[in-house]
Formats: C-alpha cells, structure tokens, sequence
C-alpha cells in the first residue's frame, strides 16, 4: 500500500501544472473602499504572525505546513478547548486591535500559511548570505520584511462565493465594524478561461486591490495531457525584419505549410513611444548639457508603455503559433535556443541597435513554453549557428539584399525570404538530431571529424540527401 501511494503522488506530481489566470471585477468606489479596508486588516493582522513564527523557527522548521499551521494557531488563538494560548505577545496585539477577535477561521489560516512562506523565504535567503553564497562580496544581509503587501487567500464558501457561470462573486469583506458579503459583483474578463476546460481545478484566489486595480488572481490546477505523436514538427524563427515565421516540416524535409506573423500595428505603436523618448531626450540634452546624465525617472511612463507593448507583442506572437501548431496537429514545436545572446551588429543608438534591443525573442520562447506544456505540447531548442547563413537547399551561403535584409541570394542565383529558409533548417536540425539520436539537439554539421574539408552546417537538403540514400 505504502509503495502504491508513492507512486500516486509522484504521478500527481508529474500530471499537474499550477496557472494563474487574472478575473477583472467590476466593483462600485463604496464597495472598492470595503475591499481595500479588508487588504489593510489582512496585512495588519499577518505583521505579528511574521514576528511570532520567526522567533519560534527553529522548532517550527522541522514540521510540515498543516503541522505548523496548527501550531501556531494553538499559541495565539483562544478558544474553549485552548483558553490559556501560551504567546502573551499575541494577546497584547489583539488588546490593541479587537477587530482581530472576529477575524475569520480560514482567512487566519490562510495568514499563518502566507507567514510562514514569508520566514521560510526569509530563512532559507540568510543562511546562503551566512555560507557566502552571495551576489557582491559585501552584500548586506537580508532582512525580515514584517510589514508585506501581501494580498488575502478566499476559500470558496467561507470567503468567496461564484454565482451562475462565474459571471458574478460574492466576497465577504471587513467593513471597519464587521465582516459583511458583497453580492453579485460583476466579473469583466476571466483571463484565458482555464476554469471552463475539463479537470481543470479551480484553487483559492487572492483578492488583488489597490488604487488602480480591483482582481481576483486564481491559481488553475491543471491536469497534464500528452499530445499525439506526429510527423510534422513546427519550426519557428524569430527574425528582426519578421517578428516570426513558421513552417510544417516532416522528417524526409517535407514542408507542409507555412506562416508570416508581424502585429504591425503594435510595433508601430511601439517604436512611436520610443520616438517620443529620443526626442524628449534630445531636447532635455539641449537644456542641461550633453555630459550630464538624465534626470531620474525621465520619461517613464513613455518606458512602461513601450515595455507592456513589447510584452504584448510576445503574447500576441506566441498565440498565433500555438494556433498554427494546433491546427496541424504537431506535438513538437522547434525554436532557437538563443539565451544569452548578445546582437553585435549596429553602431550606439542606431535604428539597428534599437530593434536588436527591443527583439522580444526571450519572451516569446518562455510565453511559448508554458502555453504549449498546458495542451501537453514540447518546445524544443536547437543550436542557432549558421541556419540563417546557409540556403536551405544545401547549396551554400547565402548574400543578403543590401536594400532589403529579409531577402536571401541563393549561390544557385535563387532569391528567397531568408527568415522563411531558416525556419525550414531549424527543422532540419531537429530531425537530424532525432535521426543521429543526439538528445542534446545541439549538433550544427552534418560530419563531426575536423577534417581539412570545410564542415558543411544542417540544412533542409540535408534531409533530402538522407531520404534519398
């Protein structure tokens, strides 16, 4: 039986990923005020909980969540069973806030738990700084942040209630006097509407309020699937000129199909901000001199937009090649693996240097990732050398159209979208890997002695001279 329950554990584990999906509430200026009044009541009652577990830490260190939980609730919270709790701190602080009295069971559970996280962050950071494991040689030593802005768990029933469709929430709030419902509180938007897909299973939100937002952040439990297996891969290149290019390639160098992404209104509407910035810039230089330095926090409202416009842009881009894959039905999707790569080409402050600085290829790939792992999809990374210098039909490198970059000159005379003929070698390179049985996917040449003969890189000819032979 012992052996069984392992198993089980350890297949929940492997089966579930945890998403967070954003609910917009559309709340009333009184009821907004009641929301923010319950976050403050929230953070005021979980600062002596901080101070209370990290001054019992060490025996508290060695027991599971739900032990220490129900440790310390026994220390601090009086009951009929428990009328004498041993920590007199704690009871100084409720003489001073009565309101704690009539703090709800859960929502106090739910403080203890968030407490917890917060010593254990705390702990587990100083003893690395104590060992030397530290990001400068005299970094100071981390400090136990009592006062955080954490944001309270609703368990459903006790705090949050769905109505019909989860078109509306009832949650129950601190009115300064009592804790009260507010009912029927229109939902706007559900995020990606994780909730609604089958085994899906909804956890305990966080109500997320502030000055300029009102939200639930609902953490998504969601069941793994595995993808059928396929012929097809999807290859992408994520180009300057093209934000991405797509392409449906078989294991004989078969292509299938093939996709141009470029949101142009959002680049558009990007570059423009950073316009604006170089000319601000330009004009602040004049007023205060070119070898001073621009004043803090100089156009940064300019700068967040940019920078949520590009996030944007990354969301939109991996969108469109989760759809393109799904509706070739592909399990593999194939991307350069370009972490840490630093662009070389274009003079300081050029439009060249501009675009490699905004290229939102990071973003892309780790946006992909998650999105594609929830449909119990792969996204392979592949060595990026040489697959936009080559031609795709093994014919040599290629010459770039000086008035237009995006244009490759084939040594055969052929001209081709050069994006487009890297996607078809990023491919190449997966399946001559998946042949050779190299799991690294790291390989670039087709021979791996060093020879006197120049080494010829992987391209989609490749897999053409292999089928045939």
């Amino acid at each position: 039986m012992g052996k069984k329950r392992k198993n089980n554990k350890r297949k929940k584990n492997l089966a579930e990923i945890i998403r967070t999906d954003v609910w917009d509430l559309a709340i009333k200026p009184e009821e907004k005020q009641q929301l923010i009044m319950t976050v403050e009541e929230y953070r005021r009652f979980l600062k002596p909980l901080v101070l209370i577990i990290n001054a019992q830490w060490v025996k508290l260190a060695e027991l599971s969540l739900k032990e220490t939980v129900a440790a310390i609730e026994k220390i601090i919270h009086k009951t009929a069973d428990n009328p004498e709790p041993k920590h007199n701190y704690y009871q100084k602080v409720v003489y001073k806030y009565p309101s704690f009295r009539k703090f709800p069971s859960y929502l106090r559970r739910a403080a203890i738990a968030d407490a917890i996280g917060i010593v254990s962050s705390f702990q587990t950071r100083y003893r690395e700084w104590q060992s030397g494991k530290r990001s400068k040689r005299d970094a100071k030593p981390p400090r136990l942040t009592a006062m955080c802005n954490s944001y309270p768990s609703l368990y459903k029933g006790q705090q949050i209630r769905y109505g019909l469709n989860y078109s509306s929430v009832d949650i129950k709030v601190w009115n300064g006097k009592d804790w009260v419902w507010i009912k029927k509180i229109p939902v706007k938007g559900h995020g990606n509407n994780r909730h609604l897909i089958a085994n899906n299973e909804m956890q305990s939100p966080a109500l997320v309020v502030n000055k300029k937002t009102c939200q639930l952040s609902i953490p998504v439990k969601i069941l793994k699937v595995n993808k059928e297996e396929s012929d097809y891969v999807c290859a992408i290149d994520i180009g300057i000129n093209s934000s991405s290019v797509c392409s449906i390639v078989d294991i004989k160098g078969t292509v299938k199909a093939r996709l141009f992404i470029n949101p142009a209104r959002d680049i558009d509407q990007r570059n423009q901000r950073r316009m604006m910035i170089a000319h601000k810039s330009k004009q602040t230089k004049a007023r205060i001199g070119k070898d001073k330095k621009l004043p803090k926090g100089f156009c940064k409202g300019l700068y967040r937009k940019s920078s949520n416009i590009n996030l944007e842009i990354a969301r939109k881009i991996s969108k469109r090649i989760i759809e393109f894959a799904n509706f070739h039905k592909v399990k593999v999707i194939v991307i350069e693996n370009l972490k840490g790569w630093k662009a070389k080409a274009g003079r300081k402050k050029s439009l060249t240097k501009q675009k490699f600085h905004l290229w939102c290829h990071r973003k892309i790939f780790e946006t992909l990732t998650q999105r594609w792992s929830e449909l119990g999809g792969i996204v392979q990374a592949v060595n990026p050398k040489y697959t936009s210098a080559y031609a795709y039909d093994g014919s040599g490198k290629v010459k770039r159209n000086k008035n237009n970059y995006s244009i490759a000159k084939f040594p055969s005379g052929k001209f081709y979208q050069a994006d487009l003929s890297a996607s078809y070698n990023i491919a190449a390179r997966y399946w001559y890997c998946v042949l050779i049985g190299d799991s690294t996917f790291s390989r670039v040449f087709v021979d791996r002695n060093s020879t006197n003969k120049s080494r010829t890189p992987i391209t989609l000819g490749t897999l053409w001279g292999l089928s045939a032979s």
